[in-house]
């Protein structure tokens, strides 16, 4: 697969996010995956989920051209070509989905991107539908590791927009747009797993122990 492109940390993470996901998303339905990468993620979570279909997306071509060729080596009927989807940029071309999923996105982007995030999940998302984000975050202002903060450093060196978001700034960003958030999952290699619901206001946030 000349145009494949693998990623570690995915190999490492898909199954764990894969069983947050068999949870907390709808049994069957369509689901959008925004900055899918390699495409590696797409192809497990399409195969773990098989009534679901999976629409990855991505602005990199080369990313794109990756994804493909994942796809194609899996051979999986419930996975869609890539779309090239910046999340900044509205509307999304695609009208409805039952989910949107951004894993490792937003700490990689200029806040703008978490911005139009909210605003196209809740443009694409229905009463009830879930947006689902994995990472590092900081909670009240701190990193949940010297890890994390080590890791923080090493991407605004890179470039000065980027950086582990605050849980706090992230849910105020979704509520924004009607999202609210309903779970923080405790993952691995001190990430999270967050899952947002459009219009569900007024519940406390389940604090799940890792999955």
């Amino acid at each position: 697969m000349p145009d494949a492109l693998f990623s570690p940390a995915a190999a490492r993470n898909a199954a764990l996010i894969a069983e947050v996901l068999k949870r907390v998303l709808s049994p069957s339905g369509l689901v959008l995956e925004i900055a899918s990468g390699s495409g590696e993620h797409a192809v497990h979570f399409a195969r773990a989920l098989p009534a679901l279909v999976w629409q990855p997306s991505d602005p990199d071509e080369a990313a794109r051209r990756s994804i493909v060729a994942h796809a194609r080596a899996a051979g999986l009927a419930n996975i869609r070509s890539p779309l090239a989807i910046d999340a900044i940029r509205q509307p999304w071309p695609v009208a409805r989905a039952d989910a949107v999923v951004a894993i490792n996105m937003i700490h990689i982007a200029p806040w703008d991107a978490t911005n139009g995030l909210m605003a196209g999940a809740e443009a694409t998302l229905a009463e009830g539908g879930v947006l689902y984000l994995y990472g590092p975050f900081r909670e009240e202002g701190a990193h949940t590791a010297p890890s994390n903060a080590a890791f923080d450093d090493s991407l605004r060196a890179r470039n000065a927009s980027w950086g582990v978001r605050d849980i706090e700034a992230v849910a105020a960003a979704a509520r924004a747009h009607d999202l609210h958030l309903a779970e923080r999952v405790a993952m691995p290699a001190n990430n999270l797993s967050l899952i947002f619901r459009r219009g569900r206001r007024g519940f406390a946030v389940n604090r799940e122990a890792s999955p």
